[in-house]
Order: structure tokens, then C-alpha cells, then sequence
């Protein structure tokens, strides 16, 4: 069996500090304000007085059956055979104001158009050059409470359970994100 690499969201850990998603946004030299690879979500339950927050922190998925690399036209999209970590070749790329058909295609809306002029698909990397180095990726290393985690997906699995959906995620069946929680609530 191929390893496919995964993250871990601890839901009960995160306080929505955005750590996180500035760490990706500062690594990966984000400057469109309109892109993020890492997103944070507030999700609310209940009602006064009994009313929760809580958070939902997301990048690609890295799906393990990925829709967006299915219905780009150009096959600029690409599942590594090694790790299952999603690429772009974003020469090969037609653009979103051309195409646009991974973001279509992808049930968590992931793949990112800058608006201003590089029209090109961006995604969450998985910090492929960190990784090769033995450290985690940027947005797992920065968080102050230890909420995200990467690895193996059968690793991540054995150590923290086969939770696949949560408050503000739905899992698709389809898709197969690689992906594990940990719920608030």
C-alpha cells in the first residue's frame, strides 16, 4: 500500500488565533490578501446562553481520490505516487478566469486564484521542501497549542482515532479527504 500523507485538527485545542494560516501565508510569500492556502472557519452551536464557538483549521486535503486534479483539462494537477501530496504545475495551468474547473470540482472549494494578474491555481504544498528536511509543515509548527498535526495516514490513524468529519466539516465520500479530527463537542 502508498503512504498518503495527512493532517490532524485537534478542534478542542483551537482558539482561532490564525498562527496557523500566517505561518503558511508568511512561508509560502502570500501577498494576495483574496489567496489563502490555509483557512480558518468559525463554527456556532446552539443558542443563548447556551451558545459554542468553536474553530475548523483547513488546507487541501490532499484527497486520497481528488476531484480537482480529475477535472483539470490540462493535467496541471497532479497526485505524488510517493506520498499522495497534491502538486500544481501551475505553467501547465490555464487559469481561473480561462478554467477554473479544479475549484469547480472541489467539494471544499480549496484551489485559490490570485486577482491580481497571476490568475494561476495555488494550493496548500504540504511544505514539501520542509518536509524533506524532517519538519513538519509551516502551519503544524506554528501552532501554540498543538492543534494541527501531519504524517502518515495510518500513523496519524493509530494515534488519534478515525474521526473523519466534525462541526463545520463534512467529509466526502468521493473525495476521500486525508484528514483526521478531533471534535470540540
Amino acid at each position: 500500500m502508498i503512504m498518503q500523507m495527512a493532517f490532524y485538527f485537534d478542534q478542542s485545542r483551537c482558539t482561532g488565533c490564525f498562527a496557523c494560516a500566517i505561518a503558511c501565508r508568511d512561508k509560502n510569500d502570500i501577498r494576495d490578501t483574496q489567496v489563502s492556502w490555509r483557512r480558518i472557519f468559525e463554527t456556532e452551536t446552539g443558542s443563548y446562553p447556551g451558545m459554542r464557538l468553536s474553530y475548523v483549521s483547513l488546507s487541501c486535503c490532499h484527497c486520497e481520490k481528488p476531484a480537482c486534479a480529475e477535472a483539470c483539462p490540462v493535467s496541471a494537477i497532479a497526485k505524488r505516487v510517493q506520498d499522495g501530496i497534491m502538486t500544481v504545475d501551475r505553467e501547465a495551468c490555464l487559469g481561473g478566469d480561462a478554467c477554473g474547473e479544479c475549484k469547480e470540482a472541489c467539494p471544499l472549494g480549496v484551489p485559490q486564484f490570485s486577482a491580481r494578474g497571476d490568475d494561476k491555481m495555488q494550493m496548500c504544498t504540504f511544505c514539501l521542501d520542509r518536509l524533506a528536511e524532517g519538519k513538519q509543515p509551516a502551519c503544524v509548527a506554528a501552532c501554540p497549542l498543538y492543534a494541527l498535526d501531519a504524517g502518515p495516514l495510518d500513523e496519524l490513524k493509530k494515534k488519534y482515532g478515525e474521526v473523519k468529519e466534525i462541526q463545520g466539516f463534512a467529509c466526502s465520500a468521493a473525495t476521500q479527504p486525508s484528514i483526521i479530527f478531533k471534535p470540540r463537542y
